[in-house]
């Protein structure tokens, strides 16, 4: 930018996108200092380096403004982890579906865990066959995005929030 650009001559771009022409270091300097500008070397590998007269302070607060926007519509999606044992109770399944459901609902994913102790861990179907019934009953609210695998003593699964299209949760709330 301005004085730290080394070249001896550059191709001069106006604010507006037009050429002005190849000019050297010193007339590019006084033309950007005339229109109260900064010069900018945009293409420094070019031959000869592009250079743009711009107001360069308004154009980092605008760049600045861009990524605050896009940081505002990026979601961010945590993993929250639920852990059963194999031997589960009836109520005590039911809670996991719930806070399952609320979590999924939340669009977070979730991932569920049962660890085996002793001899649970030679019927590992008995495991599979709990996580498959708690992946059918909350399959309104997602879907199984990594499917049950044993990972040392234990085995575990991830299920991530349904994709909704834009216009439906809109919809969902008229309709209510």
């Amino acid at each position: 930018m301005n004085g730290a650009i080394r070249a001896k001559e550059v191709l001069v771009v106006a604010p507006d996108g037009e050429q002005i022409g190849v000019k050297k270091i010193n007339e590019a300097l006084w033309l950007a200092e005339q229109l109260d500008l900064d010069l900018v070397e945009v293409a420094p590998n070019a031959r000869p380096p592009v250079c743009r007269l711009m107001d360069y302070g308004r154009y980092k607060y605008e760049q600045s403004v861009k990524q605050r926007e896009a940081r505002k519509k990026q979601t961010r999606t945590s993993i929250k982890e639920l852990r059963m044992r194999v031997r589960i109770g009836e109520h005590d399944f039911d809670i996991t579906r719930r806070k399952t459901q609320e979590f999924l609902v939340d669009h977070d994913k979730v991932k569920v865990t049962i660890r085996f102790r002793g001899r649970e861990r030679e019927r590992p179907d008995f495991g599979r066959d709990l996580m498959n019934r708690l992946a059918e009953e909350v399959s309104d609210y997602g879907t199984v995005e990594q499917a049950p695998k044993i990972e040392g003593g234990s085995m575990t699964m991830v299920l991530a929030p349904l994709r909704q299209p834009k216009g439906s949760a809109s919809k969902q709330q008229t309709d209510e």
